[in-house]
């Protein structure tokens, strides 16, 4: 059964506050191997103008995750995450991720629709501090494959 339409533009509420530490940003870099000073040496983000280590870009998706999992665990959406795969992910920054930064993050269903069979999610995740600042917008969209009709 495809998913319901009628969940276009259904908001969940704001995530618990997320602290952004020095260490989980140096982790992150390190994770993903990319070694620019600033995400490491506090000295290094001030001379580019931070006030303390910035997170890389892709760092937003430590803490969209985890407001995602509202939407993808909402039981009256009906979504099966055993068939989803990850379609596409888009980052738009007001700021860097800086550390020290408490984040909330809002996220809303911007569209559902069918291809070829199969379930399309997107969803808008608003990053903001937790004194109201904007951080960072992430588009996310997943595809839900249809059930094989062997599967029964």
């Amino acid at each position: 059964m495809p998913l319901d339409a009628k969940f276009i533009g259904r908001t969940y509420p704001p995530t618990e506050p997320y602290e952004v530490g020095r260490e989980k940003i140096r982790e992150f870099a390190a994770a993903i191997g990319d070694p620019d000073p600033a995400y490491n040496d506090p000295e290094a983000a001030k001379a580019l103008g931070h006030p303390d280590v910035i997170a890389p870009p892709t760092f937003a998706i430590v803490v969209t995750m985890r407001a995602a999992d509202q939407v993808v665990y909402d039981p009256e959406l009906g979504l099966d995450y055993s068939r989803v795969v990850h379609r596409d992910q888009k980052f738009t920054y007001t700021r860097p991720v800086r550390a020290g930064d408490r984040l909330t993050v809002v996220t809303t269903v911007d569209d559902i629709k069918v291809l070829a069979g199969n379930d399309v999610l997107t969803t808008r995740a608003e990053v903001r501090t937790v004194e109201g600042e904007h951080v960072v917008t992430a588009l996310s969209s997943l595809v839900a494959r249809a059930a094989d009709e062997s599967e029964g």
